[in-house]
């Protein structure tokens, strides 16, 4: 089994170099140093000045987008219709990339070719162990191909380069990849005893043809959580990516490939959620599907699962998490994780911890500290050394972002700090704070996906305890505290799937993930995701004088 070091995934960017491109980016040195101007917006004499990259000078990566079709059977085929779909660069509003747009007949076609290799092909019938050496095969070639899959993301969502480059691609798509190489060999059923002269195996059997669909806020982190479990345990798959992101996704499926996948075992197609996603929860020969998206959605995946075959359904979905503060945290430190919690990668995670309650009597040092360190945060084009904040995934994102900021402050929420568009190109928000936020407001009780902290006070524990759980949502939480009772007392009684204690957004391959209410069904990672794609079965047959029983 692989090693099971935990890495404290996203806050090892603050020991890497920001936004650090290799040599192979061609980047000029007057567009690498980092450039500030400041963006003065002060409101009744109050300074608001945040520290901008400039952003009209975007970096131009040296990799180019090479493939944008469907990759359908083991090769890139345009779509039946022909048409296609334009990406665009958050940071400048321009198309990337012009992508073909599945279909439902695009859907028909890898499904069957999905099936044919399930079917009738190698991949469930060679063994365990050599379906592990092409998984580890295909690992090495993600980590060879580790900048080139880092700049498509970057380039498609705006997150960050030095994220992507140095800790999502190497430590949670070609690690996972390596954790469940480690794992194909370790699948099986047991042995069980029975009332009477019987002999009674379990059989733990790939589920089939797996259908998946993946968000656009982790490309290529997301394609690895789905991809990775269901390929170990044997089965076929057809994944759509999400219209956002669908670059990296076609240069690791042709990876796959290339490390002796067999033809069919996985089709990535790019496509709308209407249509193709719509097709792949409705397919009569799809046996289960995994989405992560919103909540809203994956009540539609759902219900078209059940009204078709009624194949069972993982669900990956929307949170709004609580991190709560203490009055005998270090608020130095408090304030920092708080801020990472939130704003990491411009607010659009899944588990940002959104809600933020701070106890009463240190939340106006809080408040203060808080605003002082957003006010701090650089903001720019996501490829530039020193910047924290690239721009949000799309208009329609940026434009959501923004209303919810124009509803708090209608709901008589106090804003902080930000609260505005930075600049006239790219989809850049600055880093906003509410605070004396009321449970009821829009901002505390919606996903907003962006980076909009809500900041609200609480006096007692069980009042914390109570508010964080007055949710729909039940993902992740943050507890900060020095009080190990403290601890335990919250991490017992907050109904979410994950609680970090002191720390924020740790993963690792081993940990699950997963939510409780309306944030899902399932887990992902780890052991638990491998009944997610295995069916049991029970074989029994009659024992003749047996010698024993």
């Amino acid at each position: 089994m692989a090693s099971r070091a935990i890495v404290s995934s996203f806050t090892r960017l603050g020991s890497i170099p920001l936004g650090r491109l290799s040599s192979r980016s061609g980047n000029s040195r007057n567009l690498e140093e980092r450039a500030f101007v400041h963006v003065n917006l002060g409101r009744g004499g109050a300074i608001r000045s945040f520290a901008v990259a400039a952003v009209e000078a975007p970096v131009k990566p040296s990799y180019e987008v090479q493939h944008s079709k469907l990759f359908i059977d083991g090769e890139f085929v345009d779509a039946a219709s022909g048409e296609t779909f334009p990406t665009v660069d958050p940071r400048t509003e321009e198309v990337l990339a012009d992508v073909a747009k599945a279909d439902v007949e695009d859907i028909n076609r890898a499904v069957k070719a999905a099936r044919k290799a399930f079917d009738h092909g190698p991949w469930p019938r060679m063994t365990a162990y050599e379906r592990s050496k092409i998984l580890l095969k295909y690992a090495d070639l993600l980590e060879k191909h580790n900048d080139e899959l880092a700049t498509l993301d970057s380039l498609d969502s705006g997150k960050l380069y030095s994220q992507s480059q140095g800790v999502e691609i190497p430590h949670f798509v070609t690690r996972l990849f390596r954790y469940y190489a480690g794992w194909a060999d370790k699948i099986h059923g047991k042995t069980l005893p029975a009332d009477g002269p019987h002999q009674v195996l379990t059989f733990h059997e790939p589920i089939g043809v797996v259908g998946q669909i993946i968000p656009w806020n982790f490309p290529m982190v997301m394609f690895a959580w789905k991809v990775a479990p269901a390929l170990a345990c044997g089965n076929t798959i057809v994944l759509k990516t999400a219209e956002q992101t669908p670059l990296s996704a076609c240069l690791a499926a042709k990876l796959a490939v290339e490390a002796g996948l067999p033809p069919g075992v996985l089709n990535v197609v790019s496509g709308f959620g209407e249509t193709a996603g719509a097709a792949i929860s409705s397919h009569m020969d799809i046996d289960k599907v995994a989405f992560t998206g919103s909540t809203e959605t994956g009540k539609l995946v759902m219900q078209a699962a059940a009204r078709s075959n009624l194949k069972p359904v993982t669900l990956e979905l929307g949170g709004k998490s609580p991190f709560i503060i203490m009055p005998d945290a270090d608020i130095d430190q408090a304030v920092e994780l708080s801020h990472f919690a939130l704003f990491f990668n411009q607010g659009q995670c899944c588990c940002a911890g959104s809600r933020t309650f701070v106890h009463e009597s240190i939340y106006d040092e809080y408040i203060e500290k808080a605003k002082a360190r957003a006010l701090k945060r650089v903001v720019g084009d996501p490829f530039k050394s020193g910047v924290e904040q690239g721009p949000q995934v799309d208009k329609a994102q940026f434009e959501k972002i923004l209303s919810y900021i124009d509803v708090g402050r209608h709901e008589g929420a106090n804003l902080v700090t930000g609260g505005a568009r930075i600049g006239n190109k790219g989809y850049y928000i600055q880093p906003t704070i509410f605070s004396d936020v009321k449970d009821d407001m829009a901002i505390s009780r919606d996903e907003i996906f962006g980076p909009v902290q809500a900041v609200t006070k609480f006096r007692t524990v069980q009042e914390a305890i109570e508010r964080a759980n007055n949710s729909p949502y039940g993902l992740a939480a943050g507890v900060f505290t020095k009080d190990i009772d403290t601890a335990n007392t919250f991490s017992r009684a907050l109904r979410v799937g994950s609680v970090w204690i002191n720390c924020y957004d740790v993963f690792d391959a081993a940990i699950p993930f997963g939510g409780y209410k309306m944030s899902g069904q399932g887990r992902e990672k780890g052991e638990y995701v491998l009944h997610n794609y295995t069916q049991v079965k029970a074989v029994v047959t009659p024992l003749k004088n047996p010698a024993w029983l």
